[in-house]
């Protein structure tokens, strides 16, 4: 419900990829989250990945007590597919509400994917289950093959590996993590299958001359990376456009300097302390106000059937400083500080208070 053109008020949103990381950085950063968002997808690739139930059960209890009190939020645990997962943990995650999806990384393609899947066809009796049960199979999209250019690996990846495997299971649940093309756009809204894709914020404000500009700029630094200005343009299009097969993911992966500021920096952007803001910042300029609820509060649940939120949040316009770095560590080292996403910039949205 927008107010006026100065305030608007929506359900309280949901996080539906998110990357909490664990230890010491956790309780650094879940508050950004869990302050704001009602619910969020958790990313499992932890080192080693969550691939157990008891995993699961445990991470989720180290999150649950990171989660600074008064805040009402609930995390919902994914599980890491590998070429040698059971299906029946995968069914028994599903049905005992442990896992509520589970995500595919293609091996070495991101953060900690060594342990990911080699080969699709080898995990064709997961899919099966997840079929059948109708477990949500969440997707980093991309091939990791050396031959393919870093700024085509979604699309070489819909083309050679999602149409088959949609061809093969046209009943699977399917969310497309974090897009980035016009490829992944065009074969989301064209598809007949039961198909959805996250969107971050980060991919809706720069194109891929971020990483690059006054020299080389490793906190736009993502994967999968920020693509050409076309993409961006058509990627705000469609998270504008109220379609409900588009919704919020903000793939907020934080990394310490020591991590991002190296020869060979992490992939990854923290953008979950100001994610609301910087979306809503796209809508605006985009004239569709009207449209921020369904995509930051309704598709989501939808998909996953999940009933809606009932508590509301509401945005006033007014500026927001965001600062140029956050300490997510216990005793304040500088080490653990951490470069938000639109770091030393100024938002023209705020969250109301209470």
């Amino acid at each position: 419900m927008i107010n006026s053109f100065n305030e608007i008020s929506i359900l309280k949103p949901d996080d539906w990829h998110l990357h909490l990381r664990d230890g010491k950085i956790l309780k650094g950063v879940v508050s950004y989250t869990a302050n704001v968002f009602s619910r969020a997808i958790i990313m499992p690739n932890l080192d080693p990945p969550i691939t157990t139930l008891n995993s699961a059960k445990e991470y989720k209890k180290r999150i649950i007590q990171a989660i600074p009190k008064g805040a009402s939020f609930t995390p919902l645990m994914t599980a890491y597919l590998t070429d040698d997962m059971s299906p029946e943990v995968l069914e028994r995650g599903f049905k005992e509400g442990i896992f509520y999806g589970a995500k595919l990384y293609p091996v070495n393609v991101t953060t900690n994917s060594s342990y990911g899947v080699t080969d699709l066809n080898k995990i064709d009796n997961l899919f099966e289950t997840m079929e059948r049960i109708g477990m949500p199979l969440l997707i980093h999209g991309e091939v990791s093959d050396l031959d393919v250019d870093v700024f085509d690996r979604e699309a070489v990846f819909i083309e050679r590996h999602l149409e088959p495997l949609l061809r093969r299971f046209s009943s699977l649940r399917v969310v497309l993590e974090h897009i980035t093309t016009i490829d992944a756009i065009d074969f989301v809204e064209n598809s007949k299958s039961n198909i959805a894709a996250t969107i971050t914020p980060h991919h809706l404000h720069i194109n891929r001359n971020a990483m690059f500009l006054g020299g080389l700029r490793s906190d736009f630094y993502c994967l999968p990376t920020a693509k050409r200005e076309i993409h961006r343009i058509a990627l705000r299009k469609a998270a504008t456009s109220g379609k409900a097969c588009f919704f919020l993911g903000t793939d907020s992966a934080p990394h310490t300097r020591k991590f991002k500021e190296s020869s060979c920096g992490c992939a990854g952007i923290f953008n979950a302390p100001f994610a609301l803001e910087s979306y809503l910042k796209v809508f605006e300029e985009e004239n569709a106000l009207s449209r921020f609820e369904a995509f930051a509060s309704i598709n989501g649940a939808n998909f996953y059937g999940l009933p809606l939120n009932i508590e509301k949040i509401s945005l006033v316009k007014k500026d927001i400083f965001v600062p140029k770095s956050i300490n997510v560590g216990l005793e304040g080292d500088p080490n653990d500080s951490v470069k938000p996403f639109h770091s030393g910039e100024i938002l023209g949205w705020s969250i109301a208070a209470n």
